[in-house]
């Protein structure tokens, strides 16, 4: 337990507010958790900010970014800390690893595992590790042993009960699996043609299998695990990029002026509210659709015709010199109500919105309201007639299979 002096009670406060949020809006569901998150004090690993700010159950606290602007580690928000904690499901006396490191989820995995467990905390950064450090121990954890490693490299200490993975990871290395217990899990935020998921996999012998699955993003992981997407720009300018995640992706050589060309348009009556969710529509048109992607567009840029469901991702498909998106219009005010549909560019436009289009209707029929698709990682070279059934997506270290019900 933590050694910490007591705070001054506005500190006390703002954690029991913070968790309460966390409660009411379904990510906590234990109180192991809740306990967790209400003893470990989360502005000392966060002195840059206010208390305030330090907790606020949404906000990310960024303690360092690259030459660009862009956050390389953080502090991730409480909200997707707490839920990966109940996903990772942990008990106490467990040994646990954990991939990219800030200190405050350490100490809440150390309040988990209790005085007779072990959390072993890796990071490839030294910034990031010295700073990991020194606040576990201003916080009353110097128990957790701090690592400066690469994640994706075997870690002295397992084997593990648990992995957690706090960066964004593309793949899942050997080293995770054969580090980790016969029964034990890996939650892990993977990336599978450009949508992330928390995913937490419990260990069946050498293949991985899922057991829950929850939307969130995340810094990206550096290192030997470190993957680029490919960005196309389609106008020559940053105002419109198109994103291919994968080793496998289409050929993009032809598409120099396909968003001048007259827009095809397909609407599917497959209506959405203005505060529900369907995260799961992204995730099966990336399994359904060849030639998938994502589309985004410069919310500072008039980008004309070009107007995808999300500016800042969107699920898009090419073939040759032709790609279509998934588009969203409204149709009601009094609630807000928007249809489903689909933009078409290039000469085959029609027959790419089409293709959406028929993927919209059937998710809306078979998938809008089910529990989601189960997946699977085995090693890399298994071959297809020992994997599940459903779409494959081949990393370098494993074969994913996602299959839905």
């Amino acid at each position: 337990m933590s050694t910490l002096p007591k705070t001054a009670e506005t500190d006390e406060q703002l954690r029991s507010a913070m968790v309460d949020a966390l409660r009411a809006d379904g990510t906590i569901r234990t109180d192991r958790v809740a306990d967790a998150l209400l003893v470990v004090p989360r502005h000392v690993f966060a002195p840059e900010v206010s208390l305030t700010e330090a907790y606020e159950p949404v906000r990310a606290l960024v303690t360092k970014r690259d030459g660009h602007g862009l956050a390389v580690s953080s502090v991730s928000a409480a909200q997707i800390q707490a839920l990966m904690l109940e996903q990772a499901d942990v008990q106490p006396g467990m040994r646990v690893e954990e991939i990219g490191s800030g200190g405050y989820n350490a100490a809440l995995l150390a309040e988990l595992v209790g005085p007779e467990g072990e959390v072993t905390t890796v990071d490839i950064d030294p910034f990031v590790t010295d700073r990991a450090a020194r606040f576990l121990y201003e916080a009353g954890y110097s128990r957790v042993k701090v690592v400066l490693a690469d994640g994706s490299e075997p870690v002295d200490g397992g084997p593990f009960d648990r992995v957690v993975v706090t960066v964004g990871a593309w793949d899942l290395p050997p080293a995770w699996t054969d580090g980790l217990a016969e029964g034990g899990t890996i939650t892990v935020p993977l990336r599978m043609r450009g949508l992330t998921r928390s995913i937490s996999f419990r260990r069946d012998g050498d293949r991985l299998v899922s057991v829950s699955a929850e939307v969130c993003g995340f810094v990206r992981m550096q290192g030997t695990g470190a993957h680029d997407e490919h960005l196309v720009l389609p106008r020559g300018t940053k105002e419109v990029g198109l994103r291919f995640d994968e080793l496998d992706r289409p050929d993009t050589s032809r598409l120099a002026g396909v968003l001048e060309t007259p827009r095809a348009e397909r609407w599917t009556q497959v209506t959405v509210g203005n505060q529900e969710p369907f995260d799961s529509l992204y995730l099966w048109l990336a399994c359904s659709l060849p030639g998938f992607g994502l589309i985004s567009v410069d919310p500072e840029s008039d980008t004309r015709t070009v107007a995808p469901a999300n500016r800042m991702a969107c699920p898009l498909v090419v073939d040759g010199d032709s790609l279509a998106y998934l588009a969203l219009r409204k149709i009601s005010n009094g609630p807000a109500t928007f249809e489903f549909g689909a933009h078409g560019f290039g000469p085959d436009r029609g027959r790419l919105a089409d293709l959406i289009a028929e993927q919209v209707g059937v998710w809306t029929r078979e998938h809008r309201t089910g529990s989601g698709p189960t997946f699977t990682a085995h090693p890399a070279g298994t071959p297809d007639d020992q994997l599940p059934d459903g779409p494959v997506i081949d990393k370098r270290h494993v074969r994913l299979t996602i299959s839905w019900p």
